[in-house]
């Protein structure tokens, strides 16, 4: 868009088996060439979370990739954020792991019910589109202020919604762990969408609830603004793990600085 600042995208990402799981069921994706990046958190045992979220994560890059081979120009629109197709090339993507996890599943036994979250960022120009499944986070990161821009599908969120838990209670309820939407355990899927102009400095931070489930809000934003972003991931997983690190812990922060423009 005429006028916009432009904006270099760096990025780090790192994974941890935490310390109570003999096995990491998350995978990410960081992929400076795509400008995409992705977490998911794997669900259904031993083989099947991790299938799960590795054919996700797989699926999309390689849908997201096929995109922008057919049709640069879909990527290079100067439309603002509402009108840009991007949404609707990671919505496919998301939709189309789905479709390849399911039928997965359905091919081998050993692999019945699985599924995964998935979070998923793409940025292009001054534009950071997200899409999302599940209970893993996306976050904004801007101006000393720490925003979540996906909204939780758990069955928490919903008792938080309809006021019948405070947020207190949610952080501490035995049902935390149930999500109400969930790439893979059946053939198609509802994905949110979201769109967000970046600014000079902004931050996003894009991590499973191995993370958000120890570490709050505030405790994010402060690493992030006081860490190197190649050291950011690991601070905030050893922040995790020194609380407990009861699951798998996935995380992602992406970092928009000011670029010289042509």
């Amino acid at each position: 868009m005429a006028g916009t600042q432009a904006l270099t995208i760096a990025a780090s990402g790192q994974t941890d088996v935490g310390q109570r799981r003999d096995h990491n069921e998350d995978a990410y994706l960081v992929d400076p060439d795509l400008k995409l990046f992705v977490v998911a958190d794997g669900m259904g045992g031993h083989a099947g979370g991790g299938t799960a979220s590795r054919l996700a994560v797989e699926t999309i890059r390689e849908a997201v990739g096929q995109a922008r081979e057919r049709d640069p120009r879909l990527f290079e629109s100067p439309a603002g954020v509402e009108e840009s197709p991007i949404p609707d090339v990671l919505r496919r993507a998301v939709e189309a792991a789905c479709e390849r996890i399911f039928q997965t599943a359905q091919a081998e036994p050993e692999l019945t019910g699985m599924g995964t979250t998935v979070t998923a960022a793409l940025v292009e120009g001054a534009g950071a589109y997200v899409a999302h499944v599940g209970d893993s986070r996306c976050y904004l990161v801007r101006g000393g202020r720490i925003y979540q821009i996906s909204e939780d599908h758990s069955l928490v969120n919903e008792q938080l919604k309809a006021g019948a838990i405070s947020a207190e209670e949610a952080k501490h309820s035995r049902f935390k762990n149930i999500i109400t939407r969930s790439v893979g355990f059946e053939p198609k899927v509802q994905v949110d969408l979201m769109g967000v102009e970046l600014q000079e400095d902004d931050a996003l931070v894009i991590c499973c609830d191995g993370l958000s489930n120890l570490v709050d809000d505030p405790e994010i934003l402060q690493v992030v603004e006081e860490t190197s972003l190649d050291d950011a991931p690991a601070r905030l997983i050893a922040l995790a793990n020194a609380r407990g690190g009861d699951d798998n812990i996935t995380v992602i922060v992406i970092r928009a600085r000011a670029s010289a423009q042509a």
